[in-house]
């Protein structure tokens, strides 16, 4: 659960017209601050942002949806490998 002064600069940012993106961008730096504390073992810079965007968008950021494998495996259903259907 995201901290109670990252979701308000959030949303002041918002009132302020500024890009999700920069909404976001509170999250991300909120994570990667948990990170360098040791609050819980993200194992690389890119999955403390990864987890940041996933609060940001928990939590109403209007971002878009993530991109790359992940995304593509849940909207097109592999049909199974020859293996499977022996």
């Amino acid at each position: 659960m995201p901290e109670r002064e990252t979701i308000e600069r959030a949303r002041e940012d918002a009132s302020e017209g500024k890009s999700p993106s920069t909404q976001a961008g509170e999250f991300v730096r909120e994570e990667i601050h948990h990170v360098r504390e040791g609050k819980h073992g993200a194992r690389s810079p890119q999955q403390a942002v990864a987890i940041g965007l996933s609060k940001a968008r928990r939590a109403g950021v209007k971002l878009n949806a993530p991109k790359g494998p992940a995304s593509i495996r849940k909207t097109i259903k592999p049909r199974g490998s020859v293996r499977e259907r022996r």
